[in-house]
């Protein structure tokens, strides 16, 4: 029987993206994405989620890529930007779900940027702190140690959990661990997902 429902954040409640910022700053698609995809590349950002400071990683981008100095800089002054909205649909099954099972969060996340997102957003107060970082913790999905964090910091047993995230390397993890997954992508009816387990909210 279901009895914990794990949420990733971004792209499951937070609808982040460096397009937000960076297409108005370059107002050229194709250079946005070039940019995106050779110099602030997700293996790079992924490092500040992992734990390195945001000055640290900034810095060593700019020296491999100083001709780019500008536009790096730019990217964490300018990362509430990216942060655009929550995703309210899915928020709204959250709001359900509270009360009639435990909710958790278990996120790829800088700690120097995550208090933005619990300050700013409301609904993170619904997990009442059980909050798994991984900026903070220096472990990131889809590796399991950090899932085997969650489960022992609050004795949880897979087996008795949803996990949900939009990231399939992560969907994949939790599955071998012996979560039940929802793989959250533009379609997913998150509550059609979760009742599908029967989940009753």
């Amino acid at each position: 029987m279901i009895k914990n429902v794990v949420f990733d954040f971004g792209g499951v409640l937070m609808d982040w993206d460096p397009r937000y910022f960076f297409r108005t700053y370059f107002n050229d698609d194709e250079k946005m994405e070039w940019f995106l995809k050779n110099i602030a590349k997700d293996e790079w950002n992924i490092e500040q989620d992992r734990g390195r400071t945001l000055k640290e990683g900034t810095e060593l981008l700019v020296m491999q890529h100083p001709e780019w100095e500008k536009e790096i800089r730019a990217y964490y002054d300018n990362w509430t930007v990216m942060l655009k909205s929550d995703i309210p649909k899915n928020v709204a099954i959250l709001r359900k779900l509270k009360g009639k099972y435990d909710l958790y969060g278990l996120t790829n996340w800088s700690a120097e940027t995550f208090p933005y997102a619990l300050e700013n957003y409301d609904f993170f107060r619904l997990f009442e702190g059980k909050i798994v970082v991984s900026g903070t913790e220096k472990l990131i999905k889809p590796d399991k140690e950090i899932f085997e964090v969650l489960l022992n910091r609050y004795n949880l047993k897979s087996e008795d959990s949803v996990f949900i995230d939009d990231n399939v390397k992560n969907i994949a993890t939790a599955k071998n661990l012996g979560f039940k997954t929802v793989h959250i992508q533009p379609e997913t009816d998150l509550g059609a997902e979760l009742r599908n387990f029967n989940l009753i909210f």
